[in-house]
């Protein structure tokens, strides 16, 4: 059975230095830092790689994030893969859980996340399967 957990997140974003093999590749690196509210609460740490295009409104970025929170309730932490792309304004994004990270209350956990970004305000709405307690 599909859950929904929906509410708003902060993220800080911390330019990181790139590998020397990719130096040169014009690929940027951040760590992210998120506190989450809503129906999950908790905070999540990660890492992005991302590329902005000489065109405006295109660009790209995957990211590993690491989430330790209570979701309706249930405690535990999960790992989040993200892929997203923007085409001059128009975004697809694929945030799913990676299978069988998660631990504690939140065991068996799977879903998929979007989000959104209104007037500088991150929210997200995070569709997900989890077993009977």
């Amino acid at each position: 059975m599909d859950h929904v957990a929906t509410g708003l997140f902060d993220i800080t974003l911390q330019p990181q230095s790139l590998s020397p093999v990719a130096e040169t590749t014009g690929l940027g690196r951040l760590s992210l830092d998120k506190v989450f509210s809503g129906d999950l609460q908790g905070s999540s740490q990660g890492e992005m790689l991302s590329f902005r295009s000489s065109i405006p409104g295109s660009a790209g970025y995957v990211a590993m994030e690491r989430v330790q929170a209570s979701l309706h309730g249930r405690s535990g932490s999960f790992v989040l893969q993200h892929s997203a792309s923007m085409a001059q304004g128009q975004s697809t994004q694929s945030i799913t859980v990676v299978p069988d990270s998660a631990t504690d209350a939140l065991q068996g956990l799977s879903g998929s996340m979007q989000i959104t970004i209104d007037n500088g305000q991150h929210a997200y709405r995070f569709v997900y399967q989890l077993p009977e307690a």
